[in-house]
């Protein structure tokens, strides 16, 4: 039986209100110490996080987002090799895509969007942001234990 291998990837900008979802779920994940996953957390994605995610199993991207229905919405995602306006900030199908051109292998991939309204220059979520967090970081546990007992 192999262990499953979950790196769940946090972005966003704390200092931007609702926008530091992403990190604040990893804050919250690192101080819980759940065995069997590697987190990391950023302001955006690069190009330095294909090789980041190789080796895992599943990977778990978790950002805020104005456009996704409440509290949170996790759906799989497939590999795009879309071209970005930025080289230093890349959408998640762009990540996993690029993973499976230099490491012939692609890491099931999945997005956990929450739910976010007030994007200010200062650091603190929203009354709203916050009650979405557990949400989402609740429902986060439970599909990172499924995939842990997944054999």
């Amino acid at each position: 039986m192999k262990d499953q291998s979950i790196y769940v990837y946090g972005f966003g900008n704390p200092g931007r209100q609702d926008d530091g979802l992403g990190p604040m779920i990893i804050d919250k994940l690192e101080k819980e110490n759940i065995e069997g996953i590697t987190t990391d957390s950023n302001y955006q994605l690069n190009i330095e996080d294909a090789d980041n995610i190789a080796g895992s199993d599943f990977v778990i991207f978790v950002d805020a987002s104005i456009d996704t229905d409440e509290p949170f919405s996790f759906r799989k995602i497939e590999p795009s090799a879309e071209i970005t306006f930025t080289t230093h900030s890349m959408s998640p199908e762009s990540v996993i895509a690029l993973c499976g051109d230099i490491h012939g292998r692609i890491p099931d991939a999945y997005v956990l969007a929450i739910r976010g309204y007030e994007w200010e220059m200062f650091e603190g979520l929203s009354e709203k942001a916050i009650s979405n967090f557990d949400a989402a970081y609740n429902y986060l546990v439970m599909r990172i234990n499924d995939m842990l007992n997944m054999k």
